[in-house]
């Protein structure tokens, strides 16, 4: 159907502004093209295509120097997010990228949940390091401590274990 497409705007994964691309056709037909992220490239917007680059190179120096601003604010930072744990300090679901994005976000950072790297969602309390890769390739580092709302119960736990191995041995 469509060879080729003259892409708008930035698509994540594909291409940058201006560029020209060649993609399957239901990814044209269902996403680049009905939000307007890409038109076909034909000889009328071929013309459009060194502007678009032009704009691009332009929104990229303005990128960059965000992120470079954004990674100095925030790099080595440390933060803390307060989690649902039960009595035993387990969590009730996990931390996301989606939730650290949140949790900086309210912290008067813009950081976007897909510049949060991380491999797979966090599970336990504890102190994690966190890996960011801003616009254009900006990279920083931050440290995040999950923290349970609940006091965890350890004291317990090794009291009864106490309690067990002091307490005498049945005689038979």
């Amino acid at each position: 159907m469509h060879n080729q497409l003259l892409l708008l705007e930035d698509v994540e994964g594909l291409a940058r502004k201006g560029e020209i691309v060649k993609v399957k056709p239901g990814f044209a037909r269902n996403f680049l093209l009905p939000q307007a992220k890409a038109v076909v490239a034909d000889k009328r917007t071929l013309r459009m295509q060194e502007h678009l680059r032009q704009e691009r190179a332009r929104q990229a120096i303005e990128d960059k120097n965000s992120s470079l601003e954004l990674a100095g604010l925030i790099d080595k930072k440390e933060f803390n997010l307060i989690v649902k744990v039960d009595s035993d300090g387990n969590m009730y679901g996990s931390v996301s990228a989606l939730d650290i994005s949140k949790m900086l976000k309210e912290r008067g950072f813009a950081v976007d949940r897909h510049h949060v790297k991380l491999q797979n969602p966090i599970k336990a309390v504890g102190v994690y390091e966190i890996s960011l890769m801003l616009k254009e390739g900006v990279q920083a580092q931050i440290a995040l401590e999950v923290e349970g709302d609940l006091p965890i119960a350890q004291s317990k736990k090794k009291v009864k274990k106490e309690e067990v191995a002091e307490a005498p041995a049945p005689t038979a």
